[in-house]
Formats: C-alpha cells, structure tokens, sequence
C-alpha cells in the first residue's frame, strides 16, 4: 500500500500531510521535492504548508551538487542551488542541529548581556561621579558656556524628569530655542504623567508671537501663568535639578545645572512664590489690578524704581522698552500725586503699595 494510497484511506488531516510528506521522501532518499508531492496528489497550498513545515524542522534542506548547511539556512543565508532537490534529515538528527542553532543564539545572547553589563559597571564605577551616588554629597553645581551642551542638558534634565517640570520664561522668543521642539518636549512630559507648568512675562506673553505661542502650550496641557517681573530664565526639573544662567542680564554668559535637594529647593521656593502670586493663564483681564488699583506691571516697575534702579535696568527687568517704562513711571506719578520719582517713591511707601 502506497503511502498516498494511506493518506486518502485513513482520511488524514491537514496536519498529518506534512508527515506524509515527509515519509514518501524519507523512503525516496535524496529526491526531487516536486515528484514526492505528485505522488501523494497535493494542492498547491498543500505544498507550500508542508514544504515551510518540513523546512522549519530542519527535517529536509534544499540540495544540489552540493549540499546546503542547515544553519547557514536557519541564520539567514541563501540556499546554495536554484533546484528543488531535497534531502532528508532523520528527527534525530534535525533535533539536535535545532538545539545547537539556539545553543548558539543564547551564546550570542549572553555575549551582548556580558557587552552591556560591562558598560553599565564602567558607568557605574568610573565615570559617574561617586558624590552624585552618595547620599550624603546633595550638592553639585556645573558652569556650562558651550550653547550645544546648555540644549543638551536641557533635553537630558526633560527626558529623564519623572513628576513635575517648572519653568521661569521672562521673554517668548529669547534665546535660540526652537518653539517647535519647546511644544514637543511638552507634550512627551504630559503624555507620561508629567505636570508641566510655566511662569511668563506679562510683556512677552502679550505680543502676537506670545499668545499664540502660550495658546499652543496650554492647548498641549502645560499649566501657565502670567507675572509682570520674573528675575531670570529658570527649569526645575523634580525639585532635583535646576537650569539657570550664569548672569541673568547676559545670556550668552552660559549656564548654571545645579543638581541635589538641598541647593534646588531654594530655586524651587522662589518659583512656588512667583507662582501664587502670578495670574492664571486666561484670566489677565480680569485679574489686571489688585486691590490698590495697580496692575502687577505698575507694582513691580514702583517696587524696582524705589531701590533706585535706572530706567533702563527696569526696561530688561520687565521684559519691556525704554519708552513703556516711562510710560508706566509717569502714569504712577500722576497717580500718587507726585512731582518727582523720589516724591513718587515716599508716597507709595507711604500708602503701603511696595509691601
């Protein structure tokens, strides 16, 4: 009885075709793939099923004049002959070469395991620094001045932040960050659970670059609010790292990174105080004067005007013009009734408005 003759009688299932298969080549020897599923009458995707079986097991190779390795085939290599001769592998045999094929993998494996170790040890051991990995050593503070290395670091302290994000942004378009990779770092942090908050300047926010700039971050979710003086551009990045400048009134001066609890929580209790004592984003019109009358603008130009600063340094303060400032100056004069900016200066300390 002819093994196709086995396969009709005992009605065999598709699953069992395979072995068919492979017992008509097995007593056929090295034999031509197509004449063995003649013989049992196979379909076309009959044949494709079986073939990809028998190749997968390892239990057949493609062969010609010579004859293929089969984990050459298995790692990706082409079979050396274009014919659709086959040779036939015992169980055995093919059992074993399946084993050392992945005996070999986890080698593999276990070498680049081995790779990684060695470079997370080195890591670890030499170029880390042994106080940020002591509990005791709180403090470190790195002067950056090449600009590369500032962004840099600002990618690294947004990529690894975990909780929250705060920042300080006296002016929308200062420096050379790009707004475009600014919102996309934004949205990254929130996606992750990460609160997002920003304090503006009042002049940069109302420009038409800053509002819209402001309406597309809050769109992402960042939490904004808005003040009439912020001292400097400051990150705080889990109350654990902080990014400031070397001089807030040069920029291109460099960078501070400070890292550590115990110096971050300063910069961090200055940020929560200009935070509550900023305005909601959305809500500047209606909360444009507190209970004197002043705007935040006019309470911080009179608070700087009463240290003795010049115009000028109150302009960079504000994030505004010479000609706003003086604006601003004569408005609070003719306010308080004053004929000079000292005169200016007792009667607000007088009326209680630089409390």
């Amino acid at each position: 009885m002819t093994v196709v003759r086995a396969v009709e009688r005992t009605g065999a299932r598709a699953e069992d075709l395979a072995l068919a298969l492979y017992a008509e080549l097995r007593r056929r020897g090295a034999s031509d793939f197509e004449e063995a599923v003649a013989e049992l009458g196979l379909g076309p995707e009959e044949r494709e099923r079986c073939r990809r079986e028998l190749l997968d097991l390892g239990l057949v190779v493609p062969t010609g004049a010579q004859h293929d390795n089969r984990l050459a085939l298995a790692a990706g290599e082409p079979s050396e002959t274009e014919t659709d001769s086959v040779a036939v592998v015992s169980p055995e045999m093919a059992l074993i070469k399946l084993l050392e094929g992945e005996r070999g993998r986890l080698r593999e494996d276990l070498r680049r395991a081995e790779q990684v170790n060695g470079r997370l040890e080195s890591l670890a051991t030499r170029f880390l620094r042994s106080e940020v990995l002591a509990p005791s050593a709180e403090v470190e503070v790195e002067v950056i001045t090449d600009y590369r290395r500032i962004q840099q670091a600002l990618e690294d302290i947004t990529e690894t932040v975990e909780h929250e994000l705060a920042a300080l942004q006296p002016l929308i378009d200062q420096g050379r960050e790009i707004p475009e990779r600014a919102l996309s770092r934004d949205r990254r942090q929130i996606a992750k659970g990460v609160r997002v908050r920003y304090v503006f300047s009042a002049s940069g926010a109302n420009t038409p670059q800053g509002m819209e700039h402001l309406a597309r971050k809050a769109a992402v979710g960042a939490e904004l609010r808005i003040s009439a003086d912020i001292p400097m551009n400051m990150i705080i990045a889990d109350r654990r790292f902080a990014l400031l400048p070397v001089d807030p009134e040069r920029h291109a001066a460099g960078a501070i990174l400070a890292r550590g609890p115990a110096l971050v929580r300063s910069y961090s209790a200055l940020y929560e105080h200009l935070w509550r004592t900023a305005t909601p984003y959305g809500e500047q019109g209606e909360c444009a004067r507190d209970s004197s009358g002043l705007t935040e603008q006019q309470r911080a130009a009179l608070r700087m005007l009463a240290t003795g600063m010049k115009d000028e340094k109150i302009a960079r303060g504000l994030g505004v013009s010479l000609r706003t400032v003086s604006r601003i100056l004569s408005e609070l004069m003719q306010e308080l009734g004053a004929s000079s900016r000292f005169e200016a200066g007792v009667q607000a300390m007088r009326l209680g408005w630089l409390d």
